[in-house]
């Protein structure tokens, strides 16, 4: 599977309505960091896509998503299981903080 673009078309599909857990980064094209974190998440939607959806989402394109939740700042990203937030980190995190995050929350 690829890193899925979220818009408000497919939201309630794969965030809400999905059978696996989302990690979610809202970002923005003209962001340094969230450029620096887009090869890290293809890392780990390659190792970890068995187990969790990895997506995107365009603040500028989605501003109503990003208000709904409150994103201040990009990068944000938010862990989803069955529509519901379950963990956030903002801002750039290392691969293995974000896995961190993943599994810790798989577990529960």
């Amino acid at each position: 599977m690829a890193i899925i673009h979220i818009n408000k078309d497919n939201f309630e599909q794969v965030i809400i309505n999905g059978d696996k857990p989302v990690l979610a980064d809202f970002f923005a094209t003209w962001c340094g960091p969230c450029k620096m974190l887009s090869p890290i998440l293809e890392q780990i939607e390659q190792e970890m896509g068995d187990k969790v959806v990895v997506a995107k989402i365009d603040i500028d394109e989605c501003m109503d998503i990003a208000q709904e939740y409150g994103i201040m700042s990009v990068p944000t990203m938010i862990l989803f299981q069955k529509g519901a937030e379950t963990a956030r980190a903002v801002g750039f995190r290392q691969k293995s903080q974000i896995e961190d995050m993943i599994v810790s929350k798989l577990e529960n």
